[in-house]
């Protein structure tokens, strides 16, 4: 029984790792279920907008207080999970504080500045959670995030405040055995907040602060990796996403189109039906732009996944402002569920088996894609470099090119553009006859 311990904790720490990387990997087929799209190029700017945007959380300083709360919480919970890795070992080698001796005064350096962090998020989540739940800030009031969605927020800065209060705790319990000299407890320098929480446990005995010390560590990376397993089913993922999403970030001016080859060529032919030899031999019907999440790009798909539900680019939506149907969160989330679904069919049935919905129609309707201006608000405000606007452009580029399912009031101008090369109900000659009397 002496190596009992060890062995629970590698079989926990086996297990959560490996159910992790499960899931991630199925993440990670989902998104490479898009087509593919070349985002490979200039490495530098890509690492910078790395380092700017998910490192530094560039665009959520717009916003200055709530960037800082957010930065704390983030920064922090990372840099906590630090220590994580003295727990791992001390788990599997059965020691306890196993970098104490090789660190000596760095040691406790490091342990009271993880619990000035500690501190920090405690109270930021309870800053958030009042955000959310006693100011009820408009963007997270929304209808996109009602049910699931506005639980998964609430649930994760819970766990992080039960998570930092064990760790707090746990250092708590640990100075008081020192005080005790228990067998196994290294002294170590004061912690700070430790050491104030110190007097709960005055009248506790040895034996029960070793309890309460050893169910606080246990809880502690218990909950940890219960969190790991929690991130792909939470839109807490983009903690791990944030950096890919911003490194694959599109680097091209935000009001930039990607043409369509097959639409160039018939628009040249109009311009100069001598380019007409120049037409490919392919046979094969032509779709045009996306009806299901198959038809979406790689990098929309792995958007969907990225997508943090901040709401901040459905508030910057003049479309969503003036009342219409439009969220650009919404519009991700949707992508999200609808990918999901696809995933699942897949697992379920080897392949993809047709279930009778689509992304178009079944989860984002034609009301929410005609609403959108292509602004660019919502791109401009994501602070992970998402694109819903590219999501939107397919989507509706299907809707108008495959089923022809346009405004009356648009399909004048489509007609216009058809014949006169131009919006407008004249004809190529007579485009200058205005100039005339000049």
């Amino acid at each position: 029984m002496e190596y009992f311990s060890q062995i629970v904790f590698f079989l926990v720490a086996a297990a959560a790792i490996g159910l992790f990387a499960r899931q991630i990997m199925m993440i990670r087929n989902n998104i490479l279920l898009g087509k593919e799209e070349d985002l490979s190029g200039n490495r530098k700017l890509r690492m910078k907008n790395m380092v700017l945007f998910a490192l530094g959380q560039k665009k959520m300083f717009r916003k200055p207080l709530s960037a800082l709360m957010h930065f704390v919480i983030y920064a922090g919970f990372i840099i906590i999970n630090i220590e994580v890795l003295e727990i791992i070992l001390d788990g599997i080698l059965g020691t306890h504080r196993l970098f104490l001796d090789t660190l000596g005064d760095f040691y406790s350096f490091l342990i009271n500045f993880f619990e000035w962090l500690a501190v920090g998020i405690i109270a930021v989540c309870i800053g958030f959670l009042i955000r959310r739940n006693v100011l009820k800030l408009k963007r997270f009031m929304s209808n996109d995030l009602n049910g699931w969605p506005r639980s998964d927020a609430n649930y994760i800065l819970i766990a992080e405040i039960i998570l930092m209060s064990l760790f707090l705790t746990m250092n708590a319990a640990d100075l008081s055995l020192q005080s005790l000299s228990a067998a196994g407890y290294h002294e170590t320098d004061r912690f700070f907040f430790s050491e104030l929480l110190m007097p709960l446990f005055n009248n506790i005995a040895v034996g029960n602060l070793i309890i309460l010390e050893r169910s606080c560590w246990w809880l502690h990376i218990a909950g940890i990796f219960a969190f790991l397993n929690y991130l792909p089913y939470s839109k807490h993922l983009h903690i791990l996403l944030a950096f890919p999403n911003a490194y694959y970030m599109r680097l091209e001016p935000a009001g930039e189109i990607d043409n369509m080859k097959n639409i160039q060529h018939e628009v040249k032919l109009m311009m100069d039906p001598s380019a007409a030899g120049a037409q490919t031999t392919d046979n094969a019907i032509p779709t045009f732009g996306a009806k299901d999440v198959f038809d979406l790009s790689w990098k929309s798909l792995m958007d969907a996944y990225s997508c943090t539900e901040c709401g901040r680019c459905t508030s910057a939506c003049p479309a969503n402002i003036t009342g219409k149907i439009l969220s650009p969160r919404k519009i991700m989330m949707s992508t999200r569920d609808r990918l999901e679904s696809v995933g699942k069919n897949i697992k379920k049935n080897g392949s993809f088996t047709s279930d009778g919905k689509t992304l178009l129609h079944d989860f984002i309707t034609v009301e929410e894609l005609r609403a959108c201006t292509s602004c660019n608000a919502c791109v401009t405000e994501c602070p992970v470099g998402i694109n819903p606007l590219s999501i939107i452009l397919e989507l509706r580029r299907n809707l108008i090119m495959d089923e022809s399912n346009a405004p009356q009031e648009w399909n004048g101008m489509f007609s216009n553009i058809e014949n006169n090369f131009a919006p407008w109900k004249f004809s190529p000659q007579e485009r200058g006859n205005w100039a005339k009397e000049i």
